[in-house]
């Protein structure tokens, strides 16, 4: 007998259909009296009559026609939603589906070890690209971790979280009988979280990343649970996870136990085909049943810090995208300022080797060196009688340079991170015994998510300035805020406060949360991370850095059209004919927030790097030996000044 899972006021109802024939009307009256039966005020309807609803399905929201037959419109246990005429959003109300587009385009499998995933790999798991698959070496290793535990039971010792409460009631020895019960508790009490749901491809990095820690083989868990867990994350079953809740110690444990609790069969979950329903509803829609926790695996699903370390792998690589584009944005600022290249020689940048500033320093040199891409901007004002340029644009090197400097050292601590085994307590299987640690503390990304913080800021708190001296006619010989007829059109001049309130927004978020900490657990845990809010305002600050450099990117484009029939360089050009793919240039005056997205998207989807990169690299390989490795002392060919004033920089400060 078919059934189908029916959405109303916030109310998942089963809906068995014995008449194929019956209408989607049917359907929809059906469902809405159940609901009525259920409700002791019949839901505020006095009669079934005088409900009107219209039904749509939950997977894209299609509206269906009510006189369709059910067996014609529907897939079998398909899930729909009942909307009834005349209600009011509640803010509060959670749509069947999130924001965006989530189809996930499953290609291959990806191996997991516990030991090998890159920030890159758990970004691409987040976005659907792979379904997991344990190796050989990983099942034999749980199993074995296993065993220790099984051990633990049958011979009932004493050991935290197996046979004992948990936190303040650690010396609490609970029965063999209830030690089912006593995981299950674990994962109901602990789901307090509130906020926003994650989205579904963060929830994918992070159950990812939970799976990734359990194939370690230090946690206890059994091999079937872990499967179960696998054939969940390969089905997209994604539970719902408030964002906030977690103070980063004793692990993220209230994020990871809502991502327990929809494992087994309660709370929300996501997927696809249902939307938003209830968890044992989607996972039964996907032939998956509930997980049936054994002891110790309620606090294997949700001991450790990877609600941090997910969100801190987005960030570090979403940084990454940014900071390398953000190179190419400023040179082709400096193009439409008229500024020198003599600040970016090689031979300044090796007194002073820092690996990110040598490497900013080449790539100004790759996108700017006339000699190898002649520019007519540059030309034009070669015996210009300017003495230097601002530092803006003169320690572009230096101060985006720390930048690349400090996502590296992020990287390198996240990727040591999401490798490691951050359960308490861990299970040694080669000894045969559990010790109590701390590894569940989240210091270590907690401090490297506020320093990446307040690194990448200074992307956008230099490009704001950038775009001031594009916008100022004083300072650029551009038409004030890069608009013809200004006062009758205002042009950049608001999009310019844009980018400053968002410089200001990021000095509050730059704040770092690691230096707080408040005990909990009746002293228990007496000295947390708050690393949760790290990752969430560091991804945060990651945005507005992009769309401050969305824009800047516009307002140097604006300014190409002034320099016409000037050209720049090859590679610049490159760029700005791909901004004017989603962007047409600014005549008068337009809705201007649609641009600043489009921008703002390229930048997302690394269209900026992708136009300019092969330009970097082969100039790379035509100005580095290729007996010699890249390093920060290896760009010792002096570029020539022929993209600059020709003049001597006297009396710089």
């Amino acid at each position: 007998m078919p059934r189908y899972t029916v959405h109303v006021r916030g109310e998942w109802l089963a809906v068995p259909c014995q008449n194929c024939t019956n209408t989607v009307g049917w359907l929809g009256r059906e469902a809405v009296r159940r609901y009525m039966k259920n409700k002791p005020d019949n839901g505020g309807f006095s009669s079934l009559e005088e409900v009107k609803f219209y039904v749509r399905r939950c997977k894209g929201l299609g509206l269906l026609d009510l006189d369709d037959a059910v067996e014609d419109a529907l897939e079998d246990n398909e899930f729909v939603e009942v909307v009834i005429e005349g209600d009011i959003m509640s803010p509060d109300f959670i749509p069947s589906q999130p924001e965006g587009v989530h189809l996930y385009p499953f290609s291959d499998y990806f191996l997991f070890d516990g030991d090998s995933l890159t920030t890159e790999d758990l970004v691409n798991l987040g976005k659907g690209l792979y379904k997991i698959k344990l190796t050989r070496e990983a099942e034999a290793k749980v199993k074995r971790s296993r065993e220790v535990i099984e051990r633990i039971v049958k011979e009932q010792t004493v050991v935290y979280g197996i046979t004992t409460g948990f936190g303040k009631f650690a010396r609490t020895v609970i029965p063999n009988s209830k030690l089912r019960e006593l995981q299950v508790n674990l994962v109901r009490s602990h789901s307090a979280g509130v906020g926003k749901p994650l989205s579904p491809d963060r929830s994918r990095m992070l159950l990812a990343l939970r799976i990734n820690v359990l194939a370690k083989g230090y946690s206890g868990i059994s091999l079937e649970t872990l499967q179960q867990v696998i054939e969940a994350f390969n089905a997209s079953c994604l539970p719902y996870i408030p964002e906030k809740g977690t103070v980063g110690a004793s692990g993220d444990l209230a994020p990871l136990s809502h991502l327990a609790l929809g494992l087994i069969g309660e709370g929300k979950m996501w997927s696809p085909k249902s939307g938003w329903a209830d968890a044992k509803y989607v996972l039964e829609a996907h032939g998956l049943k509930p997980i049936t926790l054994k002891p110790k695996e309620g606090l294997a699903l949700i001991n450790g810090t990877q609600m941090i370390t997910s969100l801190g792998c987005e960030a570090v690589e979403r940084a990454s995208a940014i900071a390398r584009q953000a190179d190419i944005i400023a040179a082709l600022t400096l193009e439409v300022l008229k500024g020198t290249t003599r600040a970016f020689d090689t031979d300044i940048h090796a007194v002073r080797p820092h690996r990110g500033q040598a490497e900013v320093a080449f790539r100004f040199r790759s996108l700017l060196d006339s000699d190898h891409h002649p520019s007519e901007i540059a030309e034009s004002h070669r015996f210009c009688d300017r003495v230097q340029d601002a530092y803006t644009m003169r320690c572009c090197p230096q101060v985006h340079g720390v930048v690349n400097d400090t996502i590296a050292f992020v990287k390198d601590i996240m990727m040591t991170e999401i490798n490691s085994a951050t359960d308490n307590p861990m299970v040694f299987a080669q000894r045969a015994e559990t010790i109590s640690g701390g590894n569940f503390h989240g210091e270590y990304p907690a401090k490297a998510l506020d320093y990446l913080a307040i690194g990448v800021h200074e992307l956008a708190a230099i490009s704001e300035r950038r775009i001031e001296r594009l916008c100022n006619p004083s300072l650029s010989e551009l038409p004030a805020f890069l608009v013809t007829e200004g006062g009758l059109n205002s042009g950049f001049m608001i999009a310019h406060c844009t980018a400053a309130a968002l410089v200001s927004e990021n000095k509050a978020l730059c704040h770092p949360s690691s230096v707080d900490s408040l005990s909990t657990s009746a002293a228990t845990e007496d000295h947390v991370s708050m690393g949760g809010w790290a990752a969430r305002k560091a991804l945060r600050v990651i945005e507005h850095v992009e769309q401050v450099l969305a824009i800047e990117l516009l307002a140097a484009c604006q300014g190409i059209e002034f320099l016409r029939p000037l050209r720049t360089t090859t590679p610049l050009e490159k760029v700005y004919d791909l901004v004017r793919s989603v962007v047409r240039p600014w005549m008068k005056d337009r809705f201007m927030a649609p641009d600043i997205e489009a921008a703002h998207r390229l930048l997302v989807e690394q269209k900026v790097w992708e136009v300019a990169e092969p330009y970097i690299e082969k100039y790379r390989k035509e100005h580095i030996p290729e007996s010699r490795p890249v390093s920060p002392t290896a760009f010792t060919l002096r570029s020539l000044a022929v993209n600059t004033c020709d003049h001597n920089h006297q009396n710089e400060l």
